[in-house]
């Protein structure tokens, strides 16, 4: 289960990627798992128990030199059991509190939606543990595809009581004077079902950019990675969830449940085009089933 990512802005070394699994308090020997019966079984473990943070550090475009940044990422967390019950999430907030990063940014996605429910987690509940995060620049959050499905009224109440700031086409300028950058939250991108395979979105790119009042680097973030491909070079770095990096993952062979128009083009990780950087974690719950295989 991802907890995070953490993007570090340093150095000269953009791409870097590390991988620390933290099993501590878990209850899962990783080699136990192994043995028990069936692919089904070792998924649903998969998706209850691995703890896994992916660091990357990079230099994205337009930033400046010798500007430090870190932000934590937590994403799809899909509240609800059983794998994602509130231990869990108090787990989650735990992690990312100990990472000690600048700035935390929440991905949407706040609560389970699959028929396979065994532990009801109230949006209460989910959004006071993630109230428990702190950092020095501020916690946001941006709503996701599911939000807006199941409960949009409840998960902006939920934040809202919580003080948590709910970005959607809006820009903050954040930083110390000299090292100033702005953080865009796009509205989602397929709010509104409205027919077979089609949807409507609350997102506006242009005017949420057109929001930016200085030449300070921009940081974006969008739920649904697909809207990568309109990002101008202007933004230094887009961040997106949603993929759950595929759920579902055989080796050897690219994700095939990967819910974009692109497929297993922006499923997962560090991914850079014509020299424009998007970073799209694994998030930490499950969509349609409680498994996960193959992404952590």
């Amino acid at each position: 289960m991802t907890v995070s990512e953490r993007l570090t802005f340093a150095g000269p070394e953009p791409g870097l990627t590390r991988r620390r699994v933290l099993r501590a308090g878990l209850g899962l020997a990783g080699a136990g798992a192994l043995v028990l019966p069936g692919t089904g079984a070792y998924a649903a473990l998969e998706a209850a128990h691995d703890l896994v943070i992916t660091d990357y550090r990079l230099t994205p475009p337009g930033w400046r030199k010798g500007q430090r940044l870190t932000i934590t990422v937590i994403a799809d967390i899909h509240a609800g059991g059983p794998n994602m019950g509130l231990a869990r999430v108090q787990q989650v907030v735990d992690a990312g509190n100990a990472l000690g990063a600048d700035l935390v940014v929440l991905m949407g996605d706040y609560f389970a939606t699959h028929r396979f429910i065994t532990e009801h987690v109230p949006n209460a509940a989910w959004a006071a543990e993630l109230a428990r995060l702190k950092a020095p620049l501020g916690v946001y959050a941006i709503l996701g595809n599911h939000d807006w499905w199941y409960d949009v009224k409840g998960v902006r109440k939920a934040l809202a009581a919580e003080r948590i700031p709910l970005m959607e086409n809006d820009v903050v300028h954040l930083g110390a004077p000299g090292q100033r950058f702005w953080l865009a939250g796009l509205g989602d991108q397929i709010a509104h079902f409205i027919g077979p395979s089609r949807f409507r979105g609350v997102d506006d790119l242009p005017g949420t950019l057109a929001q930016i009042q200085t030449s300070d680097p921009v940081i974006l973030l969008a739920h649904e990675p697909d809207i990568f491909v309109d990002v101008p070079e202007r933004v230094s770095l887009t961040v997106a969830g949603h993929t759950h990096g595929g759920q579902v993952r055989v080796p050897f062979v690219p994700p095939v449940w990967t819910p974009s128009a692109f497929g297993a083009r922006f499923a997962y990780g560090h991914i850079v085009e014509a020299g424009r950087h998007l970073i799209v974690s694994a998030g930490l719950g499950c969509s349609k089933v409680p498994l996960r295989l193959g992404v952590p």
